[in-house]
């Protein structure tokens, strides 16, 4: 592909197809997605549990939630850059060893400012694996497989996803909370030793020596996404004192100013601006953000609709919320093979076209609709997912230069978790404006004692997602025809 988008034909496509797998590379960059998807969910479900026994409230134990993303956003791309230069295997190992260490601290804290710090150093390791381990497994499978390596990845982080709740569970149950950090140390470890015992495998060209990093254009980054945080969670900004959005939004303008005039100057920025010229990676990168928006919307509501108007059980409501990672486990490696075959067009397209009929049917959901509608949402959800979180996360990754895929891999982590807090914070805002248009009562708080009032103003919001997931319909299907090329 060159820089505008369009496709070139591989050289010797034949020939890169015969370089065999590199297993041990591919294993290391799976343990760490693996570590990922099961750190996240295994955290939440422990979190009421947790806060008890550090004597601390739900504010207090938000915060250890909010420290590790606003590190694991804030540093990905930074961490992506940085190995792109001087080598992401090492970022990869080091990151393992940060987050072994730090996990570790977090399981015998004794207070929940120690947590909230070591929370945040957990963040940075998180930050380091998750900007190299895509991009890993791009590099141990042979030229023409970048989807099939993504699909792996997809299929390897929702696993984790998958079996976090009921490990978690399990461990609260019969051992102790702090259980939960010391049951990721073994798989850290392992992670580390396989990176390090494979450091300097094939695809590992570090950039050249007189290659510098632009610490200010880091520095300026990890301001803009802490006050993006803030301004996306109402109740952290008011936790700082940040309460005023007006001033925010405009210290918020100024950065952002700052940093694309140093990004611009910069001869090795932190963000490359001129990669955006490639259809595919901007295309690509658009519909990554605004998916994670409609999704964020739509599964903040669910929970909070099956629970406390359908009036199912948490237990029955946890099974039912199988159904998404089921089918984005079993559905991300055909999405990746298809991206590798014909292209990501078609299953990014698809993957949105399914999440799109789930959010179609959230608009229909009433006070009294079977719960077998938002089970086949959920799922339709999981459909999408496969399809288009392989094929997307290939297309942005496999399509810049070599020497820039770690970037374009922070890029990906960071696009889809502050689309998906942004699309949290949307939707409680969306719900409070339509809860108080059709309770016609002014301050009106969302709340399920008015059950039709509460489905009405659901309904709504899930209008808004489904609206805004046509724009990465129309992305998706913008990013150019055939196979992942990078440009040159």
């Amino acid at each position: 592909m060159n820089i505008d988008g369009e496709m070139k034909q591989p050289q010797n496509p034949a020939g890169e197809r015969t370089r065999r797998i590199d297993w041990l590379l591919l294993t290391g960059a799976m343990l760490g997605r693996f570590l990922s998807g099961l750190s996240s969910r295994i955290f939440m479900i422990s979190l009421p549990t947790m806060a008890a026994g550090l004597g601390t409230d739900l504010l207090g134990i938000s915060w250890a939630l909010i420290s590790f993303q606003l590190a694991s956003i804030s540093f990905s791309i930074i961490f992506g850059r940085v190995g792109d230069v001087y080598g992401r295997q090492k970022i990869y190992g080091l990151g393992f060893i940060v987050f072994t260490i730090s996990t570790f601290l977090c399981g015998i804290s004794q207070t929940i400012l120690q947590l909230i710090l070591l929370r945040f150093v957990q963040g940075l390791g998180s930050a380091m694996i998750e900007s190299a381990t895509r991009v890993l497994a791009m590099d141990a499978m042979p030229e023409g497989y970048e989807g099939k390596a993504q699909g792996i990845m997809s299929s390897t982080f929702h696993f984790g996803f998958f079996i976090g709740p009921p490990v978690g569970g399990l461990i609260i149950d019969y051992l102790h909370w702090r259980g939960v950090f010391f049951v990721l140390i073994p798989i850290a470890l392992a992670g580390a030793a396989l990176t390090f015992v494979r450091l300097g495998s094939r695809g590992e060209k570090p950039m050249a020596a007189r290659t510098s990093i632009d610490y200010l254009g880091a520095a300026l980054l990890v301001i803009l996404v802490v006050m993006l945080t803030f301004l996306m969670d109402r109740k952290a900004a008011e936790a700082v004192g940040l309460a005023e959005k007006a001033w925010l939004t405009l210290a918020f303008a100024g950065v952002l100013g700052g940093f694309l005039a140093q990004e611009v100057k910069n001869p090795s920025p932190i963000m490359n601006l001129s990669l955006f010229r490639i259809r595919m990676f901007t295309f690509s990168i658009i519909s990554l953000v605004v998916v994670s928006i409609a999704r964020g919307l739509a599964g903040f509501l669910m929970p909070f609709y099956l629970q406390q108007i359908l009036n199912l059980s948490p237990t029955f409501i946890g099974l039912m919320f199988l159904a998404t990672p089921i089918f984005s486990v079993t559905l991300a490696p055909l999405g990746g093979h298809l991206a590798d075959k014909v292209g990501p067009r078609l299953p990014a397209t698809l993957g949105v076209l399914a999440l799109l009929i789930a959010l179609i049917i959230g608009i229909t959901l009433k006070v009294d609709s079977s719960w077998l509608l938002p089970l086949v949402a959920l799922g339709l959800t999981g459909v999408g997912t496969g399809f288009f979180n392989a094929a997307n996360g290939a297309a942005i990754i496999g399509s810049v230069p070599r020497q820039h895929r770690g970037f374009a891999t922070g890029m990906v982590h960071t696009g889809f978790d502050l689309g998906h807090m942004l699309g949290v914070s949307t939707s409680g805002l969306l719900m409070a404006l339509a809860f108080e248009h059709y309770s016609g009562v002014a301050g009106s708080v969302p709340g399920a004692d008015n059950p039709g009032v509460f489905v009405a103003s659901m309904n709504v919001t899930y209008m808004v997602a489904a609206l805004l997931c046509l724009l990465p319909f129309a992305t998706s299907l913008m990013r150019g025809s055939g196979r992942i090329q990078a440009a040159g």
